[in-house]
């Protein structure tokens, strides 16, 4: 397996990382797990950037400019959703692309130098979906490389180890492949911060299915939240019938909030009983819904998600949810204050 280590950074992260109370290797599994995801508070998903099979084919190629500015919003971290598997052989030791690794490196130096904690989400591995059997070897030897090269990352480096499993990826599927996969990161990283969600797309109704070890406390649950898929995506073009969702409104009214309460009072009383930490890892509405509702719908989830404590990450930075205009690099203002209020 290929020697690329993140280690020749650490001279120039040292003084970059986040004071030692923020996330700190030192401290008690679930006291780490619970005071990263406070660095994940306010987090933006930089989507549609690196998660494709190449970058900027589906959205806006990462700029350094996009950091600096996250950063000077007030978000407090990145969620950088990474398609390692289009990077990497197909055969073992499935090696991935020594200047695709080079590339991520340099965004996470640039967001640990703005103080921005950054999650690297293993995202849009369509395989593992598809055959998930087939599949695990080449999983297992992806996260065997991306582990050990991080390994001396600063604890503000976070891994989240894939993206919202469906399809053929089902929850006892997924389960198993968790019991597979944890072993091979801890390997390397006993003490960093992990990530994990549920199949169905993250769908907060199979986090009472996940089977997450239970000697293992230093691991944030994570969910997905589009609800009502009629608002958040209508007109999406990658959603089957989402263009007869067209004029679907959604304004704050009392059944609509109830749902929502009642939604994510689900996932507060399982995160109490599990005493997991949760990241709401995306929500956002796509930019053909009327204003109104968008600003509605996504101030309203949010400050649910505060309520109960969830982190959040808004998807996402500057494609077609996006609060950044990629090229005049000008705030969406009304959006970007539905997100970050001025207090």
């Amino acid at each position: 397996m290929p020697c690329h280590p993140f280690r020749s950074l650490l001279a120039s992260l040292a003084c970059l990382a986040l004071p030692a109370a923020a996330c700190d290797f030192q401290q008690p599994p679930q006291a780490r797990a619970e005071s990263c995801n406070r660095l994940l508070a306010k987090s933006i998903n930089f989507g549609n950037m690196l998660d494709h099979a190449r970058e900027g084919m589906a959205g806006p190629a990462l700029r350094d400019e996009f950091i600096a500015l996250t950063a000077k919003a007030g978000f407090t971290a990145i969620r950088l959703p990474i398609r390692w598997d289009a990077q990497a052989a197909d055969k073992a030791p499935y090696t991935i692309d020594p200047e695709f690794f080079a590339r991520i490196d340099g965004v996470v130096k640039l967001a640990l130098e703005h103080k921005l904690a950054i999650v690297l989400d293993m995202h849009h591995y369509t395989g593992m979906m598809s055959d998930p059997e087939a599949e695990r070897a080449r999983f297992l030897g992806l996260w065997e490389q991306v582990a050990e090269h991080y390994r001396d990352a600063p604890p503000q480096v976070i891994f989240e180890v894939l993206n919202e499993p469906h399809n053929k990826l089902t929850q006892s599927k997924w389960n198993d492949a968790l019991a597979a996969v944890l072993p091979v990161i801890r390997a390397s990283n006993p003490h960093r911060t992990l990530i994990i969600g549920g199949a169905d797309w993250n769908s907060r109704r199979m986090l009472w299915s996940l089977d997450l070890p239970k000697d293992d406390r230093n691991i944030i649950a994570t969910f997905h939240y589009y609800e009502p898929m009629a608002v958040t995506h209508q007109g999406a073009e990658w959603v089957s019938g989402a263009a007869a969702w067209m004029g679907t409104t959604w304004r704050g009214r009392e059944p609509e909030l109830k749902q929502l309460r009642e939604d994510f009072d689900g996932v507060a009383d399982w995160a109490r009983r599990e005493q997991r930490p949760i990241y709401l890892g995306e929500f956002g509405a796509y930019s053909k819904a009327d204003n109104a509702s968008r600003l509605a719908w996504t101030r309203a989830v949010r400050e649910h998600a505060e309520a109960r404590g969830f982190s959040w990450a808004y998807w996402e930075l500057a494609a077609g949810f996006g609060v950044l205009e990629p090229r005049s690099l000008e705030w969406r203002k009304p959006l970007l204050q539905t997100l970050l209020p001025r207090r």
